[in-house]
């Protein structure tokens, strides 16, 4: 079986240049142009840090749509609230266990035990 060397070629910076307009245009993916033209896509990734209209070196973007930031927030307020309702009855149970301890011991009996709304 022979080796099959790859052959070398060449693009044009404007054959470059076109095939970055259409990717950031989203008429081509990089997947596409990579399939097409036997490029791999770190080099179609090269291209379009060098001819690419929208990317500037050493810059990152952050995709995140305006909605999903609303309902973080909403969710993040929404957790703030349950926190403090916890909190609240938690005070309850407290206050509410100190005085059936109380009666328990001013009355002589087990209030709790007397009483138990379970049974």
């Amino acid at each position: 079986m022979k080796n099959l060397e790859k052959m070398h070629r060449t693009f044009s910076s404007e054959f470059k240049k076109e095939k970055v307009l259409l990717i950031e245009q989203g008429k081509l993916t990089v997947s596409s142009v990579s399939k097409a033209y036997g490029v791999s896509r770190a080099a179609i990734y090269k291209w379009i840090h060098k001819y690419g209209l929208n990317y500037q070196k050493g810059e990152r973007i952050v995709v995140e749509k305006i909605s999903e930031e609303i309902k973080t927030k909403e969710l993040q307020d929404k957790v703030v609230k349950l926190e403090q309702v916890i909190g609240q009855q938690q005070l309850q149970l407290i206050y509410k266990e100190s005085v059936i301890k109380c009666a328990s011991e001013h009355y002589g009996e087990d209030i709790e035990k007397k009483y138990d709304s379970r049974q």
